[in-house]
Formats: C-alpha cells, structure tokens, sequence
C-alpha cells in the first residue's frame, strides 16, 4: 500500500528511510508549538487553544503535502507571520485577533484561486530576486528584536529608543545560553537542536523557581476558544486590505521559495530545473492557510527544516505523513508547553533569524539599484517593527530608483503595480 501510495522503489528510498527522514524533520521543528502560542498570546489569543491549533495545522497542512502532492515537505505556522499577526495588526493596528484570522484566511483563499490559475508561478518569478531575499531577511530581524525583548537584553529606552536589559537578572543569562547551547548543537548536527535548547532553559528555569512547573501530558485542551472564531466580515474592511496584501505577499515568498529550495537540495527537480507536481504542493500549501486560519493559528506554510529530513533521505510524502503523526503526538504535551517561558523561547527567535538573514548575501552588492531597495526593505521592517511597511519601502524604492537611474526596463508590471499600490495606500492614510 505505501509503495502504491508513494512510490517509493521509484524515489529511491524505503519505509525505514522515510521514518528517519521524518523524524528528523519534526525534531528540527517542533520548537513551533511552543514558540506559537506564546507569540500569538501577545495578541490575546488564549495559549491552550493556540497550542492545539498549531499542532492540528501542523499535522493537516504536513498531511495534504504528503498524501496528496507527495512531496517529503512539512508545514507549520509560519514564524515571522506570527509576530506580524501579534505585534503589528492586533497590537500595532488595533484590529481583534478575530479580524487578523479572518484576514488570514482571505489571503489562503487568495492563494488557492491563484494556485489553481497558476498566477501564483507567474508573480513570483516576476518580483525581483534582490526583494525576494531582503523580505526574508527584514523579517528575520524583526524575529530577532522580539527575541530579544523576550530575553530581557534589550528593553526601551526614553532617549536611545532601546538599550542594553539587566543583564545582571537570570532571565536573559538564560535566554543567551539557550542561544549558544543552539549554536553549538546545530554546529554539531544534532537533530533537534532548538528544541533540546528551549527545554534545557525551561528545567533550569524550573530548578531556579523562576517558573512553575505545570506537568509533562494531559488530555488536550479545548479548541473551542478559537475555533471558527475568525471574524470574515471584519476582515473585508478596506483598511485590512495592505494586512491582507502583506499576508499575501510573505506567504507567496516563503512557501514557493521553501518548495524550491527544500527539493531542489533533494534532487527532486526536473532536468528543465521545475518542480513537478508544483501545483499539488502550491494547492497544499494554500489549503493549510485556510484551515489554520479556521483552526485559530496565523498563517501555516512551509517549512525550511524540512531540508533536514531530505538530508537524512526523504524523497516522498511517506516522511511528511510521519511528521504529521508526530505533531498530532503532540497534543498531549500542552501543560509542558504552558511551562516554557518567553525567555525559553527567545533564543530560537534569534537563530531562525539568523538561518532567515543569509539571504542577503545572495544580493548583487556592485549594483546600487538592487542593493539600495533591499537593504530599505531589511532594516524597515525591523526598525518601523512592521513587516507591510518594510515591504511597502522596498518596492516603492526599487522602482523608484531604477526609473530615476534610467533603469526603467528592469521594472516588470507586476513589481510596478505593487509599488503604485503602496503609494496609494499611504497616501489615503
């Protein structure tokens, strides 16, 4: 049945492989139920709920991939959409976590009618590879700032803005061991790095009487709290529409580009450098959104770690489905993901950014009219401490730049529709 199923024979692989391959994937992953709920908690969303949706959306969106496009792919809540979602429309914006799921699920269905029309193919292979990067880069350092305020190392200041935290207090000692006991581990190739680090930090916290111990299993909690609780009605308003497109916007570069990347280090690509089945995964992944967004959990995509289980062999979905199973495991462990403090999970925010910020040196730094509107995109986002606007500054500064040096052919339509999006939308502000 799994040979029907998966091909495996054809794949070059077999059952025994697969399970590895998907072990190793949710080891290198797992960090996102605890990291979720404590970020989407920010935003008001009650954690124990958080904590199940994530694990469900995990374990839905990893299945699709796996059964149905059959590609050794996992997904989850995507991290730096997260805190998008918390700190810049619920917080920042002052709309209900209701009206951001709603705004979330939109962009999922956005993205299953573009999926299906292949116009989701079509717009990312017309935006620019030097914004491509310098997104994911923004967005990594936006993690790394809410990292460190969760570490205490960083806190506001009235003159500078921010400065130095106590660093004389045990939370944020922790937090940097966390950080370099990651380092160190992933430097090591120990599977399940980040994951080993946040738990060390929560026992030592523990032992120091810093957090109180609230178990290890219990019966899952209730999904009710957020459950169907998106507001689509709210989301329709006109000033979700820039949230909406931001969504949008990250979702298509992280998810295509991840798909990309995650296959092509798997050999999966054709001989013409395609994915085959690329609608099947795109369709995969669009339908995670929306049912995470059903579930009470922002944007669900896919994600880089799965490298890892393609590294340790997985060539087909067999290794999705067990990481699938493996984040319906994690059901159980909700009162261990109520004991992890902030401060535990901070050092993965700061190394995810670390992994997101390498992008950068893919930029053509000899060209002032690729590298100027990049480097605008990667500091604006950590620094107005909102992905949109550092998206908004990147596009209408590339094509800025590029008309005015003359360079106007480079321009595609699409990137220059954007651009005069976000100029109107400022403008109307």
């Amino acid at each position: 049945m799994l040979e029907r199923m998966f091909q495996l024979q054809a794949n070059g692989t077999t059952v025994r492989t697969e399970v590895v391959a998907g072990l190793t994937t949710f080891l290198t992953m797992a960090y996102i139920v605890f990291v979720n709920p404590d970020i989407l908690a920010a935003a008001g969303m009650p954690r124990d709920a958080v904590f199940v949706a994530t694990c469900l959306a995990a374990a839905l969106g990893t299945a699709i991939m796996g059964l149905y496009a059959n590609y050794p792919v996992a997904l989850a809540p995507a991290m730096g959409l997260n805190a998008y979602f918390a700190f810049t429309v619920v917080q920042g914006m002052g709309y209900t976590w209701q009206t951001a799921l709603g705004a979330v699920f939109i962009s999922g269905c956005l993205f299953i009618l573009l999926s299906l029309f292949k116009v989701r193919e079509w717009i990312v292979n017309a935006i620019p590879t030097s914004l491509k990067y310098s997104i994911s880069a923004g967005i990594g350092l936006f993690l790394a700032i809410i990292g460190l305020k969760n570490a205490g190392l960083i806190t506001a200041h009235p003159a500078t803005l921010l400065t130095l935290g106590d660093i004389h207090a045990p939370e944020p000692l922790l937090a940097a061991a966390g950080f370099m006991l990651i380092v160190a581990l992933e430097y090591r190739r120990v599977p399940g790095a980040i994951i080993i680090a946040i738990l060390s930090i929560t026992g030592a916290s523990v032992a120091l009487g810093l957090t109180e111990f609230q178990g290890v299993i219990a019966p899952p909690p209730s999904l009710a709290p957020t459950f169907l609780q998106l507001d689509l009605a709210g989301a329709f308003n006109a000033g979700l529409l820039a949230v909406v497109l931001t969504f949008f916007m990250v979702e298509l570069f992280d998810a295509s580009g991840t798909l990309i990347g995650v296959c092509h280090r798997a050999g999966l690509l054709d001989k013409a450098g395609r994915l085959p089945r690329l609608k099947k995964a795109l369709l995969a992944d669009s339908l995670a959104i929306t049912a995470g967004a059903a579930l009470g959990t922002s944007s669900t995509t896919a994600y880089v770690e799965s490298a890892a289980g393609t590294a340790a062999g997985g060539r087909t979905g067999l290794t999705a489905v067990v990481v699938a199973l493996l984040f319906l495991c994690c059901l159980v462990f909700a009162p261990l993901a109520g004991t992890v403090p902030a401060y535990a999970t901070a050092p993965a925010l700061c190394y995810v950014a670390i992994l997101m910020s390498r992008g950068l040196a893919e930029i053509h730094w000899d060209d002032l009219t690729e590298s100027t509107p990049a480097v605008v995109t990667a500091i604006t986002i950590p620094f107005t401490f909102s992905i949109a606007h550092g998206i908004a500054f990147g596009f209408i500064s590339y094509v800025a730049i590029k008309v005015l040096a003359g360079r106007m052919r480079d321009v595609s339509l699409t990137v220059a529709l954007i651009a005069l999006a976000f100029v109107a939308k400022f403008a109307l502000l």
